[in-house]
This record gives C-alpha cells, structure tokens and sequence, in this order.
C-alpha cells in the first residue's frame, strides 16, 4: 500500500464522529505523524473544550506568500438505520476495485491526508520562499464554531495569500457555495374537541396555507441565480403539531431551510421571509417567524497570480481544462473570509454525493492526483522568486 493510502486509512481507523465530537485521539495522531518534521506543530482547542482540539502545522520562514491549506478531522456520526447498510465495517479502511471504503474516507479524510502528505514533502524538500499552514480543523460538522471560527477569531490562524479549502469537488476547482438561512415557524390556535372543530382554532390547517405560501417563494426564487452555485431556495424540513387526532391543535411548528447565493443579505432574507410569513390571513390563528440562523456563503474570482497558478496546476495534473465550479453543500470557507488576503478556493477528490451515507469511499487514483496538485502548487510557489501575489486589478 502507498504511504499516502497508508496514512488515509490510518486516519480512517481512528474514529471521529461528531456528535459527540471528541477529536482528541485523531488530533494527537496528526500531530505525532508531523514529529519527524522540522514543522511547527499546535494542538490549539477553545476554553473548556477539551474534547475539541484542531492543529494547525506551519512550515516555513513566516513570511508572504502565505498559503493555508484546511481540512476538517470529524465527521458525521455513524446513525443505527445507516449502519445496517454498509456492508464493512465502517471505521476499519478496506479497498476494492480502486477505492477506499470508510467512515470519513471521503468527508474530510482524502483532502486532510492529500494535504498533510504535501505538506511534509513542502517541508521536507520545498525551497524557502513563504510559508504553508496546515489547519486541520474540528467541529466543522456541526458548524465549525468551535473550530475553525473560534481559531480564526482568537488569533490562532494567520492572514493568507491564498487558501484551499478541502472538500469534495471532484478535484476541481470550486469558487463559490451558498450560505444558509434556518427558521422556526409557529402558528398558535384554540384547541377543542374534533367533535366540533369549529369551535376551535385548528394551527395545522393554519400552517399549511404557511407553507403553500412558502412553496410559492421558493418557485420565485429560481429567477434569482449565481451563475456558479444555481438558484436560490427555500425548503420545509420539519413539521410539528397536535397531540391527538380527537383534539383541534393548538400549535404547529415548522423548520425552514433557505439556500443563500453569494451576495444576498442576511437582513433582507430575514425581511423577506417575515413577509411571506405575514402576509398570508391565517386569522384567527397568529403566526409568528423566529430562531433565525444564518451561515455565510462564499465567493471567489481568481484574480491573483497564486491563484491562476492553482488553476493552472489542477489542469496540468488532471489534464483536464475544465472552467471553475460551484459547491453545493456549504464549507468551513465561511469561518476564513476575514484571512483571505488573497483568493480562496474549494478543492478535494470524489463526491459530496457519497459522503454522510453508508459505503462512503474514495477512489484512490482521484486521491493521488489531489495529493500531487498539492504537492507540485507548494513546491512551485516555495521556489519562485519575485513575483506578485496580492489581487491583479
């Protein structure tokens, strides 16, 4: 087995599902695997969470161009109803016609063992020119506060000329994902006797105009598009309500997600959905719309010259000459915008498709390619001398 496919399924091996979350066993293995390295290797977590720790690794001289590769070390836990599908076991790394099956194994696994094989090889042979940190971050499944925003926000992670951002994206390069806008809507009526239901105030029935309204704002928005990332959205996960069916329900509640293109306004996604909310006559029932939370999208434009040579790389390696694309599901991107001095991308082997189910995998040929990526991108830019890196105008 390569030492790369060595170290993924070593990583697979150490389970890190999240909840619970505790990432200290993964963590200190990160951290041991760069020993023999001449990095510089934090194991760094928020105040009493212990549980929690992320690492960052640093190779170099501490000066520009600074290039900050991040991946996150949990994943989603393994649910009962999943675990009867797969078919191996989940957390011991097995391959089959070329891919590697394991919890994690693709989400984030493949980029974070792509990232940290680089890395050693940029510290071990690259030139001297700038510095590359590695964060290998916790937390990111469940929103990446106490990760990768509580490292961002306490001063733990520096400004960078250019970022990668590991996740699925098939090796290409991704510029963009959407942001997320959850709320909680509550309709409150009168509850009598289903022997004579007109006496009461039925909240079920009150809701469902809600969320025909609803799904009337969401088919407006396919209007609003970015060209990367699609179109806006607005979905009903979750309904509540009523506690028999020989009682009028006097509450019903309901979990909404809305999908955020790059450049709408958190405030005025707030606005608009009090109006959709509002402006449907549920009397006498009342509606009331709250529990907002927001998650930022993100966008990028490869306007630097640390950035084309990325581009430039991917193509090389996977001779390929395909443009930039957008990433669906969302990212610890959000959490580095304030440090990106520089452009940001997403880049890593296989499908989001695969990940969060049963039988997750990569397949090892995409693993290999991202690693060389990587690899060559650290080493080219650790050899430059000159050059310009700040965004060409």
């Amino acid at each position: 087995m390569k030492p790369l496919h060595r170290l993924l399924a070593d990583l697979i091996e150490i389970p890190s599902p999240n909840p619970p979350g505790d990432a200290r066993a993964i963590a200190g293995f990160i951290a041991e695997w760069f020993h023999s390295t001449d990095a510089d290797v934090r194991i760094l977590h928020p105040p009493l969470k212990h549980e929690a720790p992320s690492v960052v690794v640093t190779v170099g001289n501490g000066r520009s161009p600074v290039i900050m590769l991040h991946a996150h070390i949990d994943t989603v836990p393994v649910a009962d109803d999943e675990a009867k599908r797969w078919t191996m076991d989940p957390f011991r790394a097995s391959v089959h016609d070329g891919r590697m099956y394991g919890k994690g194994s693709v989400d984030d696994k493949a980029p974070l063992a792509a990232m940290m094989n680089a890395v050693a090889s940029r510290a071990q042979h690259g030139g001297t020119r700038g510095t590359v940190v590695l964060v290998a971050a916790a937390e990111e499944e469940t929103g990446g506060q106490l990760g990768t925003r509580w490292l961002a926000e306490s001063g733990n992670l520096p400004a960078a000329d250019f970022i990668v951002v590991g996740e699925q994206t098939h090796n290409q390069v991704a510029l963009s994902h959407k942001g997320v806008m959850r709320a909680t809507i509550t309709t409150q009526g009168k509850t009598v006797h289903a022997t004579n239901p007109e006496r009461g105030t039925n909240a079920i029935t009150a809701m469902a105009r809600l969320v025909l309204a609803l799904d009337e704002y969401h088919r407006s928005l396919a209007s609003r598009t970015h060209p990367l990332v699609g179109a806006a959205t607005c979905n009903v996960g979750t309904i509540s309500g009523g506690s028999t069916a020989n009682a009028v329900p006097d509450a019903c509640s309901i979990r909404i997600d809305r999908r955020m293109i790059p450049r709408e306004r958190p405030e005025e996604i707030e606005e608009e959905l009090r109006r959709v909310v509002h402006g449907v006559d549920i009397s006498p029932a009342i509606a009331e719309i709250g529990e907002f939370q927001f998650s930022s999208w993100f966008d990028s434009q490869l306007q630097t010259e640390l950035g084309k040579r990325f581009l430039s790389t991917v193509r090389d390696v996977t001779t390929s000459s395909s443009s930039p694309i957008g990433y669906l599901p969302g990212s610890d991107a959000k959490h580095l915008l304030e440090l990106a001095r520089g452009d940001m991308v997403i880049f890593g082997p296989g499908s989001y498709e695969v990940a969060h189910s049963f039988d997750e995998f990569v397949e090892l040929d995409a693993l290999d390619a991202c690693e060389e990526v990587l690899s060559k991108f650290l080493l080219d830019v650790a050899s430059i001398e000159g050059g310009t890196y700040a965004a060409s105008s």
